[in-house]
């Protein structure tokens, strides 16, 4: 094992980088980043696994995420109760979670309880036992997050959405499954996937915090450089994806409701794009910046077309969306989709102003030190270097990379993605709301 580089006691005032964030790959396969931040006593733990919802079958969706909150419901050596217990005794908090891609994890303690965390998450990542009576009660409560989900207008707008653009996809299915798939689950599932899936194989552990750098590598090292699976596959490949050919509109009706959701937009990037950088403010521009920018603008503020109105441009491993998400009064729906529409076209006909375009990044560069000033925003902007493989001096050359786009770098990215006679239209809410 050697370090890439290695860090002495700094402030967090400097951006990350090689200089200053160790980076080690054990032999098992686990990464190890780490940072110091010595005006805080605590320790921020934090990375993921390589398995995810790709391995689930439909059959059996939610399976990922089912046994990625069952990991804290007991080991061999301790119950549901003592795990608990263990956390509280020292203060500290560890969570679990499932994407389609990964299984993460995030914790937090005292930089001196860093050594107790780590033995705890590598019992519970190795040693559970998925007691019978917590795997019902887990899955009592998953069935009522997923009944909670069905009445709730954006949730359900939101993954009609992705099933509009990713037909017969990993990317269309909810990582947290249906009703039918979390009640097929057995606990020997549970136990099958447990045993395939997790191993130390493309494992990516951050650690920023109170620590020498050094010190927090050889503790990981110590508890988990051992940890070996012959049996881990590697994840699946995405199938390809092709953007739709014309303009789709799905509706779900939920009855008892005053508000409709709407989700409206297209297939994205993914976050290694050479037009991530433009299409990001460009995005800024269109429906984020100040009072969600131009679609906030026009819909909500001149038109009062609906309570809010705002667009996300996700992008990640494999290509995401650019989307518009709007809550509006059902009688609004047509009137706010023309209007998206629009605005959409114009933001593919002009250029941007060079006003918005240095108002936007100006408010990238300048933000970039705040999300990093905390130990969790440092960690989880880290946890991004590696999972997109974006090199440890990204944050360093970030500032660049945002002056470098121009107004014609963005309308060329948005004439890439977005056409509003291609756009996919998600809506949920009451049954009234015409809709042309």
């Amino acid at each position: 094992m050697k370090p890439t580089s290695q860090t002495t006691r700094s402030t967090m005032n400097t951006l990350p980088g090689p200089e200053n964030v160790t980076r080690v790959q054990l032999e098992n396969g686990i990464t190890i980043l780490a940072r110091s931040n010595f005006n805080s006593p605590s320790v921020v733990l934090t990375g993921y696994l390589q398995n995810g919802g790709l391995f689930d079958s439909d059959e059996l969706l939610g399976l990922a995420h089912f046994t990625s909150l069952a990991l804290l419901r007991g080991t061999r050596r301790r119950n549901f109760q003592q795990v608990y217990d263990s956390l509280e005794s020292i203060g500290a908090s560890l969570g679990f979670g499932s994407g389609v891609h990964t299984t993460g994890f995030n914790a937090h303690s005292l930089s001196e309880d860093l050594p107790t965390l780590l033995d705890l998450l590598r019992e519970l990542l190795q040693e559970p036992v998925f007691p019978p009576e917590q795997i019902e009660r887990l899955r009592a409560q998953i069935l009522t997050g997923l009944a909670i989900r069905a009445q709730d207008t954006g949730d359900m707008a939101s993954l009609t959405f992705d099933k509009l653009i990713y037909p017969n996809h990993p990317y269309g299915r909810p990582e947290d499954g249906y009703p039918e798939t979390i009640q097929a689950i057995t606990r020997a599932d549970i136990q099958a996937y447990h045993r395939k899936t997790y191993g130390p194989r493309g494992m990516v552990i951050v650690v920023v915090g109170a620590i020498e750098p050094q010190s927090a590598v050889e503790h990981v090292s110590r508890l988990l450089g051992d940890w070996q699976n012959p049996d881990q596959p590697d994840p699946p490949a995405l199938p390809p994806i092709q953007p739709g050919e014309k303009s789709q509109v799905q509706k779900v009706v939920i009855s008892g409701k005053s508000q409709s959701d709407l989700v409206m937009g297209f297939l994205g990037l993914t976050r290694k794009s050479p037009d991530y950088m433009p299409a990001s403010l460009g995005n800024n521009i269109l429906g984020q910046f100040g009072m969600y920018g131009r679609i906030g603008d026009v819909v909500r503020e001149q038109s009062g077309l609906a309570y809010y109105a705002y667009t996300n441009l996700n992008a990640g491993l494999g290509p995401g969306t650019w989307e518009v998400t709007a809550g509006v009064n059902p009688a609004n729906i047509q009137k706010t989709i023309d209007l998206v529409r629009q605005e959409i076209a114009r933001f593919t006909r002009e250029l941007v102003s060079p006003e918005e375009l240095s108002d936007s990044q100006a408010n990238f560069i300048g933000r970039l030190p705040l999300s990093l000033e905390s130990n969790n925003g440092m960690a989880s902007s880290l946890l991004n270097l590696e999972r997109f493989d974006l090199g440890l001096d990204y944050y360093q050359r970030y500032p660049d990379l945002v002056r470098a786009v121009t107004p014609e770098a963005i309308l060329e990215t948005a004439r890439r993605y977005l056409d509003p006679d291609r756009i996919a239209v998600a809506i949920a809410g009451p049954e009234n709301g015409a809709i042309q």
